[in-house]
């Protein structure tokens, strides 16, 4: 007798379109991991700048800095003479520029009307 097929292959099957769009927002898609992205499509900025710019906890910013560089989405530069800690894009974080552009203009047009649908 042929093994019954599982029905998790059928469902893996029918998302794989969906599987790169998932793992995009698995990548960047925490809050504070959209925020710095967002802060650094500006350009290269200080840890204390981040800090001040998007209003997060030393550990946070910490935290969401190392993940980040982990993905392969931002660049540590240490300048020993200044003691300072740089962080900035990697190509594949400035190629979020136009994605970032897509959903603000998405949730412009969209999130008042959720809103106005719920009522």
């Amino acid at each position: 007798m042929a093994p019954s097929p599982n029905p998790s292959d059928n469902v893996k099957a029918e998302n794989d379109g969906i599987c790169p769009v998932v793992g995009t927002i698995e990548r960047i898609g925490s809050e504070w991991r959209l925020i710095v992205l967002h802060v650094l499509q500006d350009g290269e900025r200080r840890f204390s700048e981040l800090r001040k710019e998007t209003d997060a906890s030393s550990s946070t910013l910490s935290r969401v800095l190392d993940e980040l560089e982990d993905s392969g989405l931002v660049n540590r530069r240490v300048d020993e003479q200044r003691l300072a800690t740089y962080y900035s894009l990697t190509e594949s974080g400035r190629e979020l520029a136009p994605v970032f552009e897509e959903l603000r203009e998405w949730g412009t047009d969209n999130l008042d009307h959720a809103s106005d649908e719920s009522a």
